[in-house]
């Protein structure tokens, strides 16, 4: 299939979207890292796919020093203008030191690297020893494909159902630009590195574009699925959240 980019959407498309206004669902996951680091959170730290800084910016408040990393720069530039120290880099060459960092924060990145396998054996490279990875990445159980699709060669922006569930020959071709994962898929990424899982569940989102249309409707949706996660629906969750450590 060839592919015609737009400028307009290909960024949005190849990269994702950062967060760019903080809300429930990023205040959550904020919360999760935080929970999960545990005394991590007060070292040293990497953002590895900082985008604009907005988790960045709430980590450095703790941690001994936060840096931030991004392959686009002016993403990375418009970190610095808050004040935040943030790299312009791939993830599977980190410009850092093996054994650097007590924490690594990889959220909604992995699926768009080039090599996500590299991209994960990088940061197990640069974790110290007892340090954690704190990972979110979409979950192929999520009846929706978050990313838009491509179609006849164009982008189409927005949740498309059931893509996802196709055949990766299919799906693919639909979504070449981004990857989706199984828990399978994820713990194949780890084979052979000296990692442990400390904790792996899949989660909802936060639904505050829904909320912020209908509020009330919003907020029931948010609750009934996020209850949801203490059972086995939470396979149909919207991220993995997965907590690594390295031994």
């Amino acid at each position: 299939m060839t592919v015609e980019f737009n400028p307009q959407s290909d960024k949005a498309a190849l990269r994702g979207e950062p967060s760019y206004v903080w809300r429930a669902g990023q205040e959550r996951r904020l919360n999760m890292i935080r929970q999960h680091a545990g005394e991590r959170i007060n070292g040293i730290i990497l953002e590895d796919g900082c985008g604009v800084g907005e988790y960045l910016q709430r980590l450095t408040e703790k941690a001994k020093l936060a840096v931030g990393l991004d392959v686009d720069f002016e993403r990375v530039l418009e970190t610095h203008q808050k004040g935040l120290t943030a790299q312009q880099a791939v993830g599977e060459a980190l410009p850092h030191a093996t054994q650097t960092f007590d924490l690594v924060i990889s959220n909604e990145v992995i699926e768009h690297v080039q090599d996500d396998r590299q991209a994960v054996a990088e940061i197990v490279r640069v974790l110290k020893p007892g340090g954690r990875l704190i990972l979110f990445c979409p979950n192929r159980g999520y009846p929706f494909e978050t990313h838009g699709i491509y179609r006849k060669g164009k982008y189409h922006f927005g949740n498309k159902l059931f893509v996802n569930y196709l055949p990766n020959c299919w799906r693919n071709k639909l979504a070449p630009h981004v990857r989706v994962y199984r828990s399978s898929d994820l713990r194949k990424l780890f084979t052979g590195l000296p990692v442990r899982f400390v904790y792996r569940t899949a989660i909802f989102g936060g639904y505050d574009n829904i909320i912020r249309r209908s509020p009330a409707l919003g907020k029931v949706v948010r609750g009934v699925l996020q209850f949801l996660e203490k059972t086995p629906v939470r396979g149909l969750g919207l991220s993995h959240f997965w907590v690594v450590e390295k031994i």
